[in-house]
């Protein structure tokens, strides 16, 4: 039997079915003594996992960049800006731009 043919079969069998207006007795107080009976959250528990969650993150992207600077070539600011000093000082690099 085909899924479609089964589907309009259970909706033809639902729509002869009248429904009915009868509410079991004390359905709406079941109901809500559930709910009551359901423990309250407590604020700072969600507030504290929240933040062992964040702390976890940052940790491993701590550990992530800390695996990529020891893999990389040293390449820092410190060593440009050295480099750059040394170059401007140098008379050979001087009298080259004279030339040109």
């Amino acid at each position: 039997m085909q899924v479609t043919e089964l589907q309009k079969k259970l909706f033809a069998a639902a729509k002869s079915e009248a429904p009915s207006d009868r509410v079991p007795y004390a359905f709406e107080k079941r109901i809500m003594a559930r709910i009551a009976a359901l423990p309250k959250p407590d604020a700072w528990a969600l507030w504290g996992g929240a933040l062992w969650r964040g702390a976890a993150a940052c940790v491993a992207l701590t550990l992530v960049v800390a695996a990529f600077a020891l893999v990389l070539p040293e390449q820092t600011a410190a060593n440009d800006a050295e480099h750059t000093l040394a170059l401007s000082m140098d008379p050979a690099v001087e009298s080259s731009n004279e030339l040109q």
